[in-house]
């Protein structure tokens, strides 16, 4: 009578017990994590319903705590079947979805694998949505900004070649680096912004261009350190146009842009062109600030055009502007370059008679420029030639100048 009565005890508990379970919510016990559940539906379905699952998934009121791995799980899926399905529709149609959901969310865990997408898709429509996710993930992160500014200097070489670009990839690429503001892509911008693209692509570098914050005139001086001489000249004569500029911001500009180019022999002819006209453009601008910090580089350009003026290669008026030049920077080292160029003269003179008027008083009114007393002898020489009273003018006038 006991056993029995244990007996049935016993069922009633169970009977309880069961009918707790059956009360309360199984996720108290049993609930696998949410992530896992949609990440096995994912894997079930086929290609053409699986966008379906990432929609209804990005609904579920829990999406937050789950959505974004799920997003990234949805683009290692990709990856994995891109050699096969790359030009899939639907497969497309995932990796899009997919793409669009980590930006959406923000997933910065995703922006490597996102980068990896962007390799192995070539579609527009991936490639333009990757690119609006990375602006998003890839904020303070250098390896992102270095992979779109590559990407950009890779399709700005291809243009230059006469390939005709993707250009709503393009110009997704140019929105991005515009979205992530870092100056290392200033560079890269500048030259896309003169290789030639269609009017509405070069609008959107302008906008990329100024939405870069920093120090607009040292971005400027790094294009004229870094890049071809046509790009060169072209960040040299932005420079000299900007109304912001001070004059010492152009000095600085024009000095930069004369170092740069005083060692630069340019393998083809446009190059060369764009390296020669920006030198003698510096010069005129160091010559008109009176810019002495660039003394030494000046100098340099002038031994450069004298050789150049002595063959043929340069014209009397690049001769006259190094002289001009030499006079604006009133330094020592450059009234003793001058001064040996006077001597030349004379000697010449003295042999030979022959001179030239206006070059010589060019010299002359430069070593009177700078007034250092190192002239005194070379000018004081004239006297004793047979120069014109226009020479021996410019002379006295120069002798009167000197500083002792």
């Amino acid at each position: 009578m006991i056993k029995n009565h244990k007996l049935r005890g016993k069922t009633l508990r169970r009977l309880g017990f069961s009918l707790i379970l059956l009360i309360l919510p199984i996720g108290l016990f049993a609930q696998e994590p949410i992530l896992v559940s949609y990440q096995r539906n994912f894997v079930r379905a086929n290609l053409a319903t699986k966008t379906g699952i990432l929609r209804d998934a990005a609904t579920d009121e829990r999406a937050a705590e789950f959505i974004g791995p799920l997003y990234e799980y949805s683009l290692d899926f990709s990856l994995r079947h891109a050699d096969i399905l790359r030009d899939d529709p639907d497969m497309i149609a995932l990796t899009v979805l997919a793409a669009q959901g980590v930006g959406q969310v923000a997933y910065k865990p995703s922006v490597n694998t996102l980068w990896r997408v962007f390799l192995s898709y070539r579609d527009s429509l991936t490639r333009v949505e990757v690119l609006k996710s990375l602006a998003i993930t890839g904020k303070g992160n250098p390896q992102v900004v270095e992979n779109l500014n590559q990407f950009l200097a890779n399709q700005n070489n291809l243009f230059r070649s006469g390939m005709v670009p993707d250009y709503p990839t393009l110009s997704a690429c140019i929105a991005a680096l515009a979205e992530l503001g870092d100056g290392s892509s200033f560079p890269v911008l500048f030259s896309s912004m003169i290789a030639g693209y269609p009017e509405n692509i070069t609008g959107e570098i302008a906008a990329a261009l100024s939405s870069i914050s920093g120090d607009y005139k040292n971005y400027l001086i790094m294009v004229i350190q870094r890049n071809p001489p046509v790009e060169k000249l072209a960040a040299f004569n932005a420079g000299q146009a900007n109304e912001r500029f001070t004059d010492e911001d152009r000095g600085e500009i024009a000095e930069v842009a004369l170092g740069a180019t005083l060692d630069l022999y340019p393998s083809s002819s446009e190059s060369e062109t764009a390296a020669a006209e920006l030198r003698y453009s510096a010069v005129r601008v160091l010559t008109r600030l009176k810019w002495s910090k660039a003394s030494e580089a000046v100098i340099k350009h002038f031994y450069r055009v004298q050789a150049d003026y002595a063959n043929g290669t340069a014209e009397k008026k690049q001769f006259l502007e190094a002289i001009a030049a030499l006079g604006a920077m009133s330094s020592s080292e450059a009234a003793q370059a001058l001064a040996l160029q006077l001597g030349l003269f004379n000697s010449q003179m003295e042999r030979s008679g022959e001179y030239d008027d206006e070059v010589i008083i060019a010299v002359i009114n430069a070593l009177g420029e700078i007034g250092d007393k190192i002239a005194f002898d070379y000018l004081l020489y004239i006297g004793y030639l047979s120069y014109p009273e226009s020479v021996q003018s410019a002379a006295r006038d120069a002798l009167n100048r000197l500083r002792w």
